[in-house]
């Protein structure tokens, strides 16, 4: 007997535990909030696509598919997956030029690309400018914390740089762009989700890759999620337009998700919820900031708040960095302009919290002034304490105190903490007299390794209960930057050699007296904490990039799953937090094969090799 014709074309049931990804279809609270802050796009399925990468540990936090899901990709899953993010935009190019599109393949729900304020852009107003390849899939809400989640690679909207210099709309992957041609590719994808998972496992603020899809021709679509993607520069178009109504219709959007995501308790009035956010801002601010310095993050942040979440988080991995040294003086070029170094990101951060400050007195007021009106702004102070107290706590970390530690030393030894970190900065600022062009900017080098000393000192102090000579000292700091003369002991550079090891010391001793534990079990402690921190393997932007190009290189003789898991045991390996288990060589995994065995091995050299560069 014949089965119903309609039994036959019946769609494949999905599996109970991935129905939360049909919650995620275009739809956005911020589209009812803010009108004036989005385009609106139809959209059609994209056919061709395979999934590359997923995120299971991410998926988990959202709600996507169970606690317990294993970390193994299964057909239903992936169906799934594709079926919700493999999209691309019906754009004005293709309503002008009638493309022709199957009904079938039209999505029900129209998506949006969001307006911002943007440097590249000619009017410097916001008018033209914002998610030029990206649009916003939708937000899901899972144990009381709303996610927003985007994807980059989805086609050429309006809002592009290009469609704003030609003043004419571009068609999806024309080639004649790069930018505006609305794609993205998979190498970008695979960079982006290695560094920022790995900055979120090392608590660095940002946003996180969900999901790599991957097309023909190394094109991607690159899925990506925060608590809340909304950037400074979503209010900054606004502000520039002196648009009152929009501009207080995003901040009420704001700090509403803020609330609702627990991030801040509610304080009641618009008033005081503005108020709230400027000084809850200028913490965070202050606080990633030295967080970036500290750890030589180059972010490239600008007046126009575009590189960067409201919330500190880092977006938009194409020019974020991570360098081996205080390449303190790299600058990305950018072709019409270069960007700022590491140290400048404080003081645009500082400029982004004071436009922050005039927003909030235009909303009370209903008065636009001068952004030079808040200079002196007590806000502005909490900034300056907030940073310069957090950059002492990070280098007292790189040190190995633990919390405790480091609080008592900040709050009973102040002085001899910063006294500490200025001859600390010496060294770690010292470069190179050669200005020079990279592949995609300029910079002078930095010449010494100051995680390697912190490290090694209090290896020495355990092992031969001394520390080492400025001869040792400085064997140990000499990075491959460094030349004959670099190296060379002066009597000034042995005097600030002594000076470092002496105020080294004492600070060892004095937290010896505060929390009276004995010398050798702090400086075991100290030991273990340390060489984690500080490991020798350390990721850099240049190692993420040949990281990339090799796993791309060798993907097709891995499965989908080996794929996966070298991507996974890479992340987890970078998780530089003192008692964090390392996973890279997985004891369980009795059946890797050699191949991908291989795969990692070649990755972790390429780390070693790259670790000083930028």
């Amino acid at each position: 007997m014949k089965r119903p014709m309609k039994s036959i074309l019946r769609k494949p049931e999905v599996h109970p535990a991935y129905t939360r990804f049909s919650l995620i279809n275009g739809q956005h609270s911020l589209k009812k909030a803010a009108p004036d802050s989005y385009i609106e796009y139809a959209a059609r399925k994209r056919h061709g696509g395979k999934l590359l990468y997923f995120n299971f540990k991410l998926a988990k936090e959202m709600g996507l598919i169970p606690q317990k899901h294993p970390h193994v990709m299964n057909s239903q899953l992936s169906r799934k997956i594709l079926e919700t993010f493999s999209l691309q935009i019906i754009n004005e190019y293709d309503i002008a030029h009638k493309t022709k599109i199957s009904p079938q393949d039209i999505l029900p729900h129209k998506y949006m690309a969001t307006r911002y304020l943007q440097l590249q852009h000619p009017d410097k107003r916001g008018s033209t400018s914002g998610d030029g390849r990206s649009i916003w899939n939708g937000q899901i809400e899972h144990e009381g914390i709303t996610w927003d989640i985007s994807s980059c690679g989805t086609g050429a909207t309006r809002l592009s740089p290009a469609s704003a210099i030609e003043k004419k709309f571009f068609k999806t992957g024309d080639p004649k762009v790069c930018y505006g041609c609305g794609l993205a590719d998979v190498e970008e994808g695979i960079s982006a989700a290695l560094m920022s998972e790995t900055f979120h496992r090392n608590e660095v603020r940002t946003e996180r890759c969900l999901a790599i899809i991957e097309f023909p021709n190394k094109v991607a679509i690159n899925v990506r999620a925060g608590h809340n993607l909304i950037r400074p520069s979503h209010f900054f178009s606004h502000l520039k337009q002196g648009n009152y109504k929009a501009l207080k219709n995003v901040m009420d959007y704001y700090c509403r998700r803020q609330i609702s995501n627990r991030e801040w308790t509610d304080p009641g009035s618009d008033r005081a919820r503005y108020e709230k956010m400027v000084v809850e801002m200028a913490k965070t601010f202050a606080r990633v900031t030295a967080k970036w310095e500290s750890d030589y993050i180059f972010v490239w942040l600008d007046w126009d708040g575009d590189n960067v979440l409201v919330d500190g988080g880092i977006i938009d991995y194409g020019s974020v960095r991570q360098f081996g040294l205080f390449h303190h003086e790299y600058r990305y070029d950018d072709v019409d302009r270069w960007s700022t170094t590491i140290p400048e990101q404080r003081h645009k951060a500082r400029y982004i919290l004071q436009t922050f400050v005039q927003i909030k007195d235009y909303l009370i007021t209903g008065k636009r002034k001068s952004i030079v009106k808040y200079t002196r702004d007590p806000v502005l102070k909490i900034f300056d304490q907030e940073f310069n107290r957090q950059l002492l706590k990070n280098m007292l970390y790189k040190m190995g105190f633990d919390k405790e530690q480091r609080d008592l030393l900040l709050n009973q030894r102040n002085k001899l903490v910063k006294e500490f970190k200025d001859i600390h900065s010496y060294f770690e600022k010292a470069k190179s007299k050669k200005v020079y062009t990279t592949g995609d900017g300029r910079t002078r080098d930095a010449i010494y390794c100051m995680r390697d000393i912190l490290r090694e000192l209090p290896i020495s102090l355990l092992k031969n209960r001394a520390l080492p000579t400025p001869k040792e000292f400085m064997e140990v700091i000499a990075s491959s930057y460094a030349n004959r003369n670099d190296k060379k002991l002066t009597s000034q550079k042995t005097k600030k050699i002594n000076t470092f090891l002496k105020h080294y010391l004492s600070l060892i001793s004095e937290i010896e007296k505060l929390i009276r534990k004995p010398v050798h079990q702090l400086l075991l402690e100290l030991t273990m904490r340390s060489a984690l921190i500080n490991r020798y393997d350390r990721m850099t932007g240049d190692s993420i990039n040949w990281v990339t190009e090799h796993i791309l290189r060798v993907k097709e003789n891995l499965s989908p799953q080996e794929i996966q898991k070298v991507i996974e045991d890479f992340i987890e390996y970078q998780k530089l937090k003192p008692a964090a288990e390392q996973t890279l060589l997985d004891k369980n995994n009795k059946i890797e094969r050699r191949t991908a065995s291989k795969v990692k091995a070649k990755i972790l050299s390429l780390v070693r090799e790259y670790r000083e560069g930028l």
